[in-house]
């Protein structure tokens, strides 16, 4: 089932893109993020209320704590690089340049995670790597 969602997350992470592309132009790319959060902030607690998660606010420890809202400031660094990005330039090629980060996390997973890099990781972030190199060029 994991795949499923996996791949609606990649569907619907494509329309991000083409839509934020429309939507943007001659809005200030800060403002835009900031529209764009206010209704991703909705969304999930919305979500969270429908689902009657919100209960185990209270059971989060310190620790998740720090790393989510690290993780959400992460978020919104990429987010206002991201829109920027788009704004100046083509969507087919901002795109592949931001899913490097695919290989960014494969690396830090292997670093800070301790996962194991196995040959076919490894060809696969090398085929990534030159895969957007032949998109953007």
């Amino acid at each position: 089932m994991w795949i499923v969602y996996a791949l609606l997350a990649a569907f619907f992470a494509a329309l991000v893109a083409i839509l934020a592309k429309i939507g943007i132009e001659g809005v200030n790319s800060n403002l835009a993020v900031a529209i764009r959060t206010a209704v991703v902030l909705a969304m999930a607690w919305i979500i969270v209320f429908i689902t009657g998660k919100h209960g185990d606010i209270a059971a989060i420890t310190q620790k998740s704590w720090i790393f989510l809202v690290l993780s959400g400031l992460a978020t919104g660094i990429s987010w206002l690089f991201f829109y920027k990005a788009l704004q100046i330039g083509d969507v087919s090629k901002v795109v592949p340049i931001d899913k490097l980060s695919i290989v960014i996390t494969m690396v830090l997973a292997f670093v800070i995670l301790g996962e194991t890099a196995s040959a076919k990781t490894i060809t696969g972030a090398i085929l990534i790597i030159l895969g957007t190199i032949v998109l953007i060029l």
